[in-house]
């Protein structure tokens, strides 16, 4: 395994990732539920995203790229509609619950991490880090430093994310936040749609 390759696919693909769309989607995620929980859905999408990025190679290009965007955009849908739903219940639920609400822990893990998992992976799918992993595989012919690179790199970027998306609780009421998470989720649902009908 080549030291360099993993160094150079972590280096590459970290400051790539960092303004795209699926860390916007694990900082809303861990706004409102577990950072743990959603960090483990997003690390296996991740890890599922690189594998698939250095064993299929160029072949996944001829992957539709309008379906990928098509699928992404109703996750974010899901999502968004998800989110302003449990708006509405922390509206109307006692104080008394607020903090176990705050954290989550009426949330189980299955559902948090499934979520999370289905966001990030259709988001990453055919993203620029993932074409990124296909090329540097392809250069450096070692698809195992390769994918621990770009893989640590993304769970980095998703750690930085999710700790970020947790702070915002400390200053922000947990109703507005969640209802502007699923503004936000929206918007994402919105441009990949965008992208998905514009697809050549």
């Amino acid at each position: 395994m080549s030291l360099t390759a993993a160094v150079t696919s972590f280096l590459a693909v970290l400051p790539a990732e960092l303004p795209d769309k699926t860390i916007l989607a694990c900082l809303i995620l861990s706004s409102r539920y577990r950072p743990g929980f959603v960090f483990v859905g997003a690390a296996v999408a991740f890890a599922a995203q690189v594998v698939i990025a250095v064993a299929a190679g160029g072949a996944l290009s001829l992957l539709p790229h309008q379906w990928v965007e098509a699928a992404a955009a109703a996750a974010f849908a899901v999502g968004a509609v998800l989110l302003w739903r449990h708006g509405d219940e922390s509206e109307d639920e006692e104080d008394e619950d607020d903090d176990a609400r705050r954290d989550g822990t009426r949330d189980g893990f299955w559902p948090i991490a499934a979520t999370s998992f289905a966001v990030v992976f259709l988001a990453e799918f055919g993203d620029l880090t993932q074409i990124m992993t296909i090329s540097l595989a392809a250069r450096f012919h070692d698809p195992l430093a390769v994918g621990i690179g770009a893989t640590l790199a993304l769970w980095v970027a998703a750690s930085l994310a999710i700790v970020v998306g947790w702070r915002l609780l400390k200053v922000i009421p947990v109703r507005w936040l969640t209802r502007g998470a699923a503004v936000v989720m929206l918007a994402l649902a919105a441009t990949s749609a965008v992208a998905a009908a514009t697809a050549a």
